[in-house]
């Protein structure tokens, strides 16, 4: 069994064709049960392990693996200086169901869910979107900034975190990405500049308002992942056409989850998911001047596709 560590899988991958990799998968016959959440009650940190397995079919072209990713999540790890996310994939033969390699989960993640925005964005977001906001500077900012920038016209990058050191900090690894990057002291004032929002982050509060959000807007909301956690506020959702990566968001995440119980969101405004999206059975952004939203909470599909492709990338 092989090791592929994240900077192996860093060497191998590159933003445009995971996010093509992810179309096809959408489109292919993957098979993916619930994912299984776990409080770690234990921990005293509010703790998570996810188990997340799929696997692929004989016509899935370009897949044929079974495969398992193990997440844990650990809140009070950004004060001790590490990752808050962490994980391996297991990656077996489709045939066989001998382990073909161990796979650094983290980097696999933050590379899939990159993509899977990036992909959502591009059905959604204006083709004409140049100016990217960026909410939260953890390890998933800058895969989502050069995921974006893969598949529209971004030339301008706001960064904003709660911590500006950390914003700044990431300003300057963007620094020779190509960008007018700025590090935003007032998140009000920053929003209505925004063509594409990106917000991921822990937040329990939400930080993105709707009354803020300019018309032709594209959000795109990747951090929260349980019902108490919300990025974007009840005016934000009633004014955006709604779109999911799949049904775990709509149960999972606050952001969808807390206004369908409050009323505020009837599943009937859900307009489609990463899968309709891909296969041409739900319709994408409608007009220019419409505001549209993407929630995602990750599925183990984007890590079969991704893994698959690391497999084959690296030489299998």
């Amino acid at each position: 069994m092989r090791l592929i560590d994240g900077a192996a899988l860093d060497a191998v991958l590159s933003r445009q064709e995971l996010v093509e990799t992810l179309r096809e998968a959408f489109r292919a016959d993957i098979t993916v049960p619930p994912r299984q959440h776990h409080a770690l009650d234990s921990s005293g940190d509010a703790a998570s392990l996810l188990l997340m397995p799929a696997w692929s079919g004989p016509s899935a072209a370009g897949f044929g693996h079974v495969g398992v990713k193990i997440v844990t999540v650990f809140p009070g790890n950004a004060a001790k200086g590490l990752a808050t996310v962490a994980g391996v994939y297991l990656l077996l033969s489709g045939e066989t169901g001998v382990p073909l390699a161990m796979i650094d989960g983290t980097a696999l993640t933050l590379w899939r869910t990159a993509a899977a925005s990036a992909l959502a964005a591009s059905y959604l977001a204006r083709p004409d979107a140049a100016h990217l906001l960026m909410i939260g500077a953890g390890a998933l900012a800058p895969h989502l900034v050069a995921a974006h920038a893969a598949m529209r016209p971004i030339t301008r990058v706001t960064l904003w975190n709660r911590d500006r050191a950390r914003a700044d900090h990431l300003a300057t690894r963007l620094a020779d990405g190509g960008f007018d990057v700025r590090v935003a002291t007032d998140l009000v004032r920053a929003l209505p500049e925004a063509d594409i929002i990106s917000c991921a982050t822990l937040s329990s509060e939400p930080l993105v308002r709707g009354d803020l959000v300019k018309s032709g807007a594209h959000l795109d909301l990747v951090g929260g992942f349980t019902p108490s956690m919300r990025e974007a506020d009840d005016a934000t959702i009633r004014r955006s056409r709604i779109y999911v990566d799949g049904p775990g968001a709509i149960v999972e995440a606050g952001d969808i989850a807390v206004p369908l119980a409050a009323g505020v969101l009837a599943a009937a405004d859900i307009a489609g998911d990463l899968a309709g999206l891909c296969g041409g059975t739900a319709s994408g952004r409608q007009a220019a001047d419409e505001v549209t939203l993407f929630k995602s909470v990750g599925i183990a599909l984007e890590d079969i596709a991704a893994a698959s492709l690391v497999w084959r990338k690296h030489g299998s």
